[in-house]
């Protein structure tokens, strides 16, 4: 850990989107608007979920821990990406980029682990209907949503560990708008590929093996649905899950295309338009995902929103 360069403990420059300076003003003004629906759509959901009693139900629990956790997720990213638009600073301290990959890592890692909880929720809703309130106990969806949240926080302590240990060399220029865990491996100055490798194989075990538990979970649920003989019934089925599918599709593709790609054909480049889309739009459009499919959810604001006028 000592020999971890002791030249860039002066920090990075954050290139972001100054290679593209007649962007900026637009991506500026782009960014924070889609920032602030991020934080009133998250917020909203949150809310809502505590106020109204019919949201109590576990799905609408790991809907708040998704709502919180993307309300960190941009919040650890988008901030600083708009000091960097608007030019007044470019730059990161060393001991900020390590905790700011870390904390990047951490909440990355965790909404994998809870979009599998929250396919097993699905599951057990079309699949187990019957037994879904004695499955989906309160004290197990707590321990649940507590063990995503520790997933995410060792799996980013180990590869956070490993970068850290991975001499680098160059210059002190970091081509994206935040420490970037594969523009930093891109700054190695020696062969780590033992180091890459126990990286790469992290980074397997926290995307793909909930991928294919949400897969499995969506399989029997695909089963179970083509059973129901009833149109309605399956409509039904299909809206309980579709907005939840829909979201999985949104973070995976985007995850799994920039994270499981050798780290030589990494584009820095095209990896920074790829990361404004799972730091921003698909935390943005989450809630927007969840309330425009949901009933219940848009019941609970039309009441929150009448009773404010009722007390106006």
């Amino acid at each position: 850990m000592g020999s971890f360069n002791t030249s860039f403990e002066e920090g990075f420059i954050l290139v972001g989107f100054s290679d593209w300076p007649q962007l900026e003003l637009i991506f500026f003004v782009f960014i924070l608007i889609f920032y602030s629906l991020t934080l009133i759509g998250n917020t909203t959901i949150i809310v809502l979920s505590q106020l109204d009693p019919r949201l109590h139900t576990p799905m609408y629990f790991f809907l708040c821990h998704l709502s919180f956790l993307d309300l960190c997720y941009t919040t650890s990213t988008v901030p600083q990406l708009l000091i960097n638009l608007s030019g007044l600073d470019r730059t990161i301290s060393y001991g900020g980029c390590v905790a700011q990959l870390f904390i990047v890592l951490s909440l990355g890692g965790t909404e994998c682990v809870l979009l599998a909880v929250m396919a097993f929720d699905r599951y057990a809703a079309v699949c187990r209907p019957l037994y879904y309130t004695t499955i989906m106990h309160p004290l197990l969806c707590l321990s649940l949503a507590i063990a995503a949240w520790v997933g995410g926080l060792m799996n980013s302590l180990i590869q956070t560990s490993l970068m850290m240990a991975m001499p680098l060399c160059g210059l002190h220029y970091l081509n994206h708008f935040f420490c970037e865990m594969l523009v930093l491996q891109k700054l190695a100055c020696e062969d780590t590929g033992g180091t890459e490798a126990k990286m790469f194989v992290a980074r397997v075990i926290i995307i793909v093996i909930p991928a294919a538990l949400i897969l499995g979970s969506y399989a029997h649920i695909a089963q179970a649905v083509l059973r129901i003989k009833s149109m309605s019934g399956r409509r039904k089925a299909f809206g309980t899950c579709g907005s939840h599918l829909l979201v999985v599709c949104l973070f995976y593709g985007s995850a799994m295309y920039t994270y499981l790609q050798p780290l030589d054909s990494y584009s820095e480049s095209e990896g920074k338009f790829i990361a404004l889309f799972y730091t921003i739009i698909t935390p943005m459009l989450n809630p927007l995902i969840y309330t425009l499919r949901n009933k219940d959810v848009k019941g609970a604001l039309w009441k929150v929103v009448g009773r404010g006028r009722d007390l106006g």
